[in-house]
């Protein structure tokens, strides 16, 4: 079964949280605070598999989740972060953001390897908060949340040159011609579900991968038939090989059929119409037809700056010089068709209300958390009175001084925020 879109959810691992502990030992009266820091969150790391060829695995497993980072224990034990979840893919897989559609990765090149969402940070334990004045800290760091993620994947075949042309007009046959590729051949319509890549060898000049692009049907670019899962397929591919059926076997006039394919082409993008294009002629030993079509499918092609090459698949006729023109085509375009990455995290509002948490791990001692809290200590230099000034009205404006007066907060009593500890004062 060839599976090329799947919708899975990824997850980074939490971060373990750090320990509140104290040294225990015989003959030492007052031990000082050892509590070791948690480990670090697993990553989410995107890997290209070059044996894959679809995304068939994913049909059965849709929830990558890395696992969590170990707690932070005593005498100053660190927890054990935990590993990365490796995630392999088909290379040519496109990693977007289900709700915006925009892409967060490109995995085009072989043996790339995209860490995607990073794991949560351990938290610190205790030892670390230890100062002059409280010399037995009874606070510890959480551990932080990583991200999580609904993705789509999809698989864009990766080939230099693509067979594209309506069903049934000799594709597959030219593919199994001219490369060691065995497609499924049959006198039906839309004998090819799934695209078939072959290497065409060193008999035409240096090596080329070639693939046989679905058959498309008219109104494919709004959905018909297989729609745009056969469209997709054509967006990596550098020259497209045009294959019309110059007998008109099926009763399709050669023209109109160059004409609906690449109206097809144009509706789903404007960019593929753009590629370099070769027409081939094929079924030209199906006699007198394909002799009286020729011509006006030069005429057409010429006024468009098409070559033609008239052909035989079955035959093995002109199969030579049509490849010899795909390849040289192939050498001016440029090496890889990639996807610009256009997801951007959307990063918090800080002149909005930013949510904080306070708790109280001991008397007298207040520890005030927050996405908006942590990031303005990020770009605030308190070390300055204008600095200092300045993080003060946040913390005013944002209610977080009215919420610690509410939780009863006194004069001398000391607030933690993050890496800065201080004493409270009206």
């Amino acid at each position: 079964m060839f599976v090329d879109k799947v919708r899975i959810k990824i997850a980074g691992g939490r971060g373990g949280d750090g320990c509140v502990s104290f040294h225990r030992a015989k003959y030492v009266v007052n031990g000082g605070p050892d509590g070791g820091d948690g480990g670090d969150g697993g990553d989410i790391i995107f890997c290209v598999d070059e044996q894959m060829a679809t995304l068939l695995d994913f049909r059965y497993r849709r929830s990558f989740i890395a696992e969590n980072g170990k707690n932070g224990g005593k005498n100053r034990c660190s927890g054990k972060s935990a590993p990365d979840l490796e995630i392999f893919v088909p290379r040519g897989t496109i990693v977007r953001e289900a709700e915006s559609g925009k892409i967060m990765a490109d995995l085009s090149k072989a043996g790339e390897r995209r860490v995607l969402i990073r794991g949560g940070r351990g938290g610190r334990g205790n030892q670390h908060f230890a100062t002059a004045s409280r010399q037995a800290p009874r606070y510890a760091e959480r551990g932080r949340n990583s991200k999580a993620y609904e993705v789509v994947l999809e698989l864009k075949t990766l080939a230099d040159v693509g067979l594209i042309g309506l069903p049934n007009v000799g594709k597959s046959t030219l593919l199994s011609m001219v490369t060691n590729a065995n497609p499924k051949i049959a006198n039906y319509h839309f004998t090819t579900l799934s695209p078939n890549l072959g290497v065409v060898r060193n008999n035409y000049g240096e090596d080329f991968v070639l693939a046989d692009i679905p058959g498309l049907i008219e109104g494919a670019s709004e959905g018909a038939g297989l729609g745009a899962d056969f469209l997709r397929h054509v967006e990596r591919t550098k020259v497209f090989i045009h294959v019309v059926d110059a007998a008109a076997s099926e009763g399709v006039d050669p023209v109109d059929a160059i004409e609906k394919i690449n109206k097809e082409l144009i509706n789903y993008s404007e960019l593929l119409a753009k590629r370099p294009q070769i027409v081939a002629a094929n079924k030209m030993d199906i006699l007198p037809d394909s002799e009286e079509n020729l011509p006006k499918i030069k005429e057409y092609c010429e006024a468009r700056d098409w070559q033609v090459f008239a052909i035989s698949a079955a035959g093995a006729q002109g199969l030579d010089a049509l490849m010899s023109a795909a390849h040289s085509l192939v050498k001016e375009q440029p090496e890889d068709i990639t996807f610009e990455e256009d997801y951007v995290e959307e990063m918090p509002d800080l002149s909005q209300s930013a949510p904080f948490t306070i708790s109280i791990p001991e008397d007298d001692y207040f520890v005030v958390e927050g996405v908006g809290v942590e990031k303005m200590l990020g770009y605030t230099n308190i070390e300055t009175e204008k600095g200092n000034a300045f993080f003060q009205k946040y913390l005013k404006d944002k209610g977080i001084i009215a919420e610690l007066e509410e939780k009863g907060i006194k004069e001398g009593d000391t607030v933690r925020i993050y890496d800065i500890e201080f004493e409270y004062f009206k």
